[in-house]
């Protein structure tokens, strides 16, 4: 569910008229829901925590997703922690008042400077992902004079995701290490004077709309686990990752959070262990739009429409990067036959297309449409390609919005970037 819809002809966020953003704030413009926001987070921590044999979850929502600081403000104030991949989201996590005892750090490439800053704040743990790095992140913290508090990432070889690009679990993928490996490594930092080894972790992939891959995902780490703890090994800790996915409108609809949880108690159910999951997608995807303005409609002579808007690969990146489909909706339906348009955006690279053969309501220049289920992904991945400012972000609440990143002048991006002095 989310708070986008149709009140008198016109497409609302919430209690505010789309189009009366768009004219304030110009196109293109990304737009979040705090109500749909507060409600996924609510409802997903709602169907974990109301089964008494997981426990009081940890949901650290995936920064990676959507890293707007009033966004994460937003979930934080909920209970939500973060999971991060780099020292910029931990500094964005708490920038947003998630305190450090809720972030989860994680990545295959840590830099030291990374890593003696996550120790030095306090982060609930750092998920190692291979022997170099727990040997590195032992050493820092040595030199500190503290214990740090890890977790192993295993690779469960379970392969599952909606596209290639975004499957993390298999054992060709770069992410974490195998289930002998993960045991292995597990023993020997329970046994090292800079490390406190507090869980294990698990990570498979993004928009999964099956259930099954992650069921045996869950029962191979359940497994992990009790040989842990049959070595005499404490285990305070396991995490499960995110990956559920969202309705695209063209895909079926993904299992439901109670879904989720019911195959969690047959998977891990009664473990004594404090769940961690890291879901981002789920929470902010359905809660975000982007509206753009069509500049023209570009008709050929062989029939094919070009519906050109100003919104470009630079703005919404997955559809050229991921193939990934996006409903799009005009803010005002106008009367007449629907007319196959290919979407495409300014930038000068055939990738700027956002969609090929679509059947779409009529359109012409001034039109305002949403690309919808774009809040995950979206304005986190945008740039500034071909010298466009980047695309600005507004938050809904009730009837009330805020612009929680501005769109930059042309002044403020060309002062980025001072001559170098023999110029």
């Amino acid at each position: 569910m989310n708070h986008f819809e149709v009140r008198e002809g016109e497409l609302w966020c919430e209690d505010v008229a789309l189009s009366a953003i768009a004219r304030a704030v110009g196109t293109p413009v990304y737009v979040y829901s705090s109500a749909t926001l507060e409600r996924h987070y609510q409802v997903l921590h709602d169907a974990i925590a109301g089964r008494p044999e997981l426990g009081e979850p940890l949901i650290a929502f995936a920064v990676k997703a959507n890293s707007n600081v009033s966004v994460l403000k937003t979930l934080g104030r909920l209970g939500a922690g973060a999971d991060t991949v780099s020292e910029g989201e931990i500094r964005r996590a708490l920038a947003a008042g998630i305190p450090a005892d809720r972030i989860v750090f994680s990545g295959v490439g840590k830099t030291a400077h990374e890593l003696a800053f996550a120790l030095d704040v306090g982060v609930a743990e750092i998920n190692l992902e291979s022997e170099p790095e727990m040997q590195l992140v032992s050493e820092i913290a040595r030199q500190k004079g503290i214990r740090a508090t890890v977790a192993i990432r295993i690779n469960p070889n379970v392969g599952a995701g909606g596209h290639a690009k975004i499957a993390t679990g298999k054992a060709e993928d770069k992410f974490g290490v195998s289930i002998s490996e993960a045991e292995r490594l597990y023993a020997q930092a329970a046994n090292n004077a800079g490390l406190k080894p507090v869980g294990v972790a698990c990570h498979i992939g993004s928009q999964i709309t099956d259930l099954a891959p992650m069921e045996a995902a869950f029962r191979l780490m359940r497994g992990v686990v009790e040989r842990l703890r049959g070595e005499g090994l404490a285990v305070e800790r396991l995490d499960l990752g995110g990956g559920l996915g969202v309705p695209y409108f063209h895909q079926p609809d993904p299992p439901s959070p109670e879904d989720y949880a019911a195959m969690l108690s047959r998977t891990v159910g009664g473990l004594g262990v404090q769940l961690a999951f890291e879901p981002g997608r789920m929470i902010t995807a359905n809660a975000g739009v982007l509206v753009a303005q069509v500049l023209h409609v570009n008709a050929r002579p062989d029939g094919r429409r070009f519906l050109v808007l100003d919104a470009a690969m630079n703005d919404l990146i997955r559809p050229a990067m991921y193939d990934a489909y996006h409903d799009i909706r005009p803010l005002k339906i106008r009367e007449g036959e629907a007319v196959v348009y290919d979407v495409v955006g300014p930038v000068c690279e055939t990738g700027d297309t956002f969609t090929r053969d679509r059947a779409l309501p009529p359109l012409q220049g001034g039109d305002l449409v949403a690309f919808m289920t774009a809040g995950a992904y979206g304005a986190v991945m945008a740039s500034e390609y071909n010298t466009r400012p980047l695309v600005p972000e507004v938050l809904v609440r009730g009837g009330d919005y805020a612009v929680i990143r501005p769109r930059p002048t042309y002044d403020e991006m060309l002062a980025r970037e001072p001559l170098a002095p023999w110029l």
